[in-house]
């Protein structure tokens, strides 16, 4: 220890004497000189060169509690309402602690932090100031909330002694409002009182680092006391959980799922986006059932897309093979799924089932059906402990679940039957285009191939884009495509480009955007170059809110305002942009090619523009095949559901 030099008071005010600013900003200094020395809070600790007991601000005391957990990376827009955090992150920054990303918009940057998450398994925290920027950052943490991501979001808030309004604070007579607003969304904690950082930190961690029912946790940070010196012990300040992988005890439990299992002939798992990262154990499971395995749009990869099991996509969207092995199965093994009604029509997708075994951390989706064989606990612990069961068993039904599984693998030929005709498929004459455009399955099943080719992960935008992107890609594991459907938020896909700049291991990234949610959110065009993003950006265009137009047509027979007469020439519009490669598309999927290769040699942010066709001709779409409880279709879903004893 004696080569150790130890942060004191003494040597904090000698470092104030010979430049080193203000004692407050030597200590702020030397703390993180330390730490960046040790590697890490804990070890600067460990080894003595940082005292335990420290006296600092508030917004100091919260960095170092968010790097004690981890957090290194802030995705910032700073107004009035944050400028003594972005301080205390200035000198972090300038001595190698954090690295701090400074945006361009609200949502934008809560999004590219909820991708970091999802893509690299990195937590960030997003940093705003009071008023409007937090309520857009607010607004899209429903991403992660909807995902299950877990994000720090830290709002400058009101002051705490009552003067009088606070400008852009919400202009109401009442105390706490954002706190309110943040825990209706998901968990919120008011720093009132710096005294009580600990326990904010503790049950941030909670929420953050939860293993199976994650999201975003709202800090707000009042003006006034994130200046205010408070005594912390560094050393009482929470870590990231390190929580034991838990599954039932009882033997009985999983006897019950196992003769369930036997005792049927057409078992189904359906893996909801909970199986992420459980590939091998859904793997293990559907061999040792004899199931087919039906996938969510967030759960894509986790069979093979090639194996034989593997039924593809199925839900309200759906897909030919999916949505048959959800009516016709007879039990239903759900995994890691909350049953959102894309998932599982509407609660009608199971018309044949007789019985539900349940494997999810969290009660409530755990027990959303009736007649259910609830497993709780993880994922991998309980499907592997149900295959080695499996595994020894001789089942009395092996003859029907093959006649299943050959009826199945018959489906998933005429699926991938139609989808070859639709990729096959020559341009169409567009009537906006005034040419023929590719369709755009088409379109999407180029760049989705070229993606796989050259290992970038792919991230779908909400709208017409994402819902043919899940039914034509073809992982063979998960990780490789970030299809936000749990919010559906237009412009994510475009803003989740921004994660690579906060990776440690940053991979070359494709945004598949329509014109729609390209236009939601282009602050990547800026956000992207500044920050050294290496990725593309491919915006579909159809000059049309296509989703929707398909969905007033099968409903009602006719479009209304989906659509604008407004020509936007994307590739001069990106080209703006010092650093930003445009690229037009082309017409044809060879042309396609030629443009995703030239674009993808560019080292920086590149954009294609890619023509695609709108209409109704049956090649220019994939169809939905599952019932929906939206519009006139409502009373019959809900007739459905009402007699159905699931």
């Amino acid at each position: 220890m004696s080569n150790v030099a130890v942060v004191t008071p003494e040597r904090i005010a000698e470092t104030a004497k010979t430049g080193g600013g203000s004692s407050k900003e030597a200590a702020t200094h030397m703390r993180a000189r330390a730490i960046a020395k040790a590697g890490s809070l804990s070890d600067a600790l460990a080894d003595g060169t940082l005292e335990k007991s420290a006296v600092l601000s508030l917004s100091e005391a919260l960095v170092l509690g968010l790097l004690k957990q981890g957090v290194r990376t802030f995705f910032a827009i700073f107004g009035h309402g944050s400028t003594d955090i972005a301080n205390v992150l200035a000198i972090y920054d300038a001595e190698g602690v954090t690295r701090t990303i400074n945006c361009r918009n609200e949502v934008e940057m809560a999004h590219a932090a909820t991708a970091l998450r999802w893509t690299y398994g990195e937590t960030p925290a997003v940093i705003t100031s009071i008023g409007p920027g937090a309520l857009q950052a607010m607004a899209g943490s429903l991403a992660a909330a909807s995902n299950g991501v877990g994000v720090y979001h830290i709002y400058g808030d009101e002051t705490t002694y009552g003067e009088g309004y606070n400008m852009q604070q919400v202009p109401k007579p009442a105390q706490g409002v954002f706190g309110r607003m943040t825990a209706d969304m998901g968990e919120s904690y008011t720093l009132h009182t710096p005294q009580a950082l600990r326990e904010a930190l503790r049950r941030g961690a909670n929420r953050v680092f939860h293993p199976y029912k994650a999201g975003p946790f709202y800090l707000m940070l009042p003006i006034n006391t994130q200046p205010v010196q408070t005594e912390v012990n560094l050393a009482s300040l929470p870590e990231r959980p390190v929580l034991p992988l838990v599954a039932p005890t009882d033997a009985r439990a999983y006897d019950e799922a196992c003769d369930l299992i036997d005792g049927h002939a057409r078992v189904m798992i359906k893996a909801g986006g909970g199986t992420r990262g459980h590939d091998a154990a859904i793997r293990r499971l559907a061999e040792a059932t004899g199931a087919v395995v039906v996938v969510s749009p967030g759960s894509t990869g986790v069979l093979a897309d090639n194996d034989p099991k593997n039924m593809h996509v199925g839900g309200s969207k759906g897909s030919i093979s999916g949505n048959h092995a959800m009516r016709n199965a007879d039990l239903v093994i759900v995994i890691g799924s909350r049953a959102v009604c894309q998932a599982d029509c509407s609660g009608t997708g199971y018309k044949s089932a007789r019985h539900v075994i349940n494997i999810n951390g969290d009660i409530a989706d755990a027990t959303h059906y009736n007649h259910t064989t609830a497993l709780i606990g993880d994922i991998s612990v309980i499907a592997n402990a149900l295959s080695e069961r499996l595994e020894g068993r001789t089942s009395a039904n092996a003859a029907a679940k093959q006649n299943w599984l050959k009826a199945c693998a018959a489906k998933k030929k005429e699926w991938a039957d139609y989808k070859a005709e639709r990729y096959a498929a020559a341009p169409i004459k567009d009537a906006v285009w005034q040419q023929p455009a590719l369709a755009q399955p088409a379109a999407i099943k180029v760049v989705a191939d070229f993606a796989k080719r050259i290992n970038a992960p792919k991230y779908f935008d909400a709208g017409n884009v994402q819902a043919n992107g899940f039914q034509i890609v073809e992982d063979d594991r998960t990780g490789d495509t970030f299809t936000e459907s749990g919010a559906s938020y237009m412009g994510f896909a475009t803003s989740a480009l921004l994660a690579a700049a906060g990776a440690s291991s940053p991979r070359y990234g494709i945004a598949f955007t329509g014109d729609g949610s390209f236009m939601m959110n282009p602050q990547i065009l800026i956000d992207a170059v500044e920050h050294g993003v290496h990725g593309m950006v491919v915006i579909f265009d159809n000059r049309r809110m296509a989703a929707i137009t398909s969905l007033q047509l099968a409903q009602y027979g006719k479009e209304f305002r989906t659509n604008d007469a407004v020509a936007v020439d994307y590739v001069q519009l990106a080209s703006a942009v010092t650093g930003v490669k445009a690229i037009h598309g082309g017409w044809t999927a060879g042309e396609l090619k030629a443009a995703l290769e030239q674009a993808h040699a560019h080292q920086g942010l590149s954009v294609l523009h890619v023509p695609v066709y709108a209409g109704e001709d049956p090649l220019g779409e994939l169809g939905a095949w599952g019932e929906w409880n939206v519009g006139n279709w409502c009373e019959n879903v809900q007739d459905q559901w009402l007699q159905q004893d699931l």
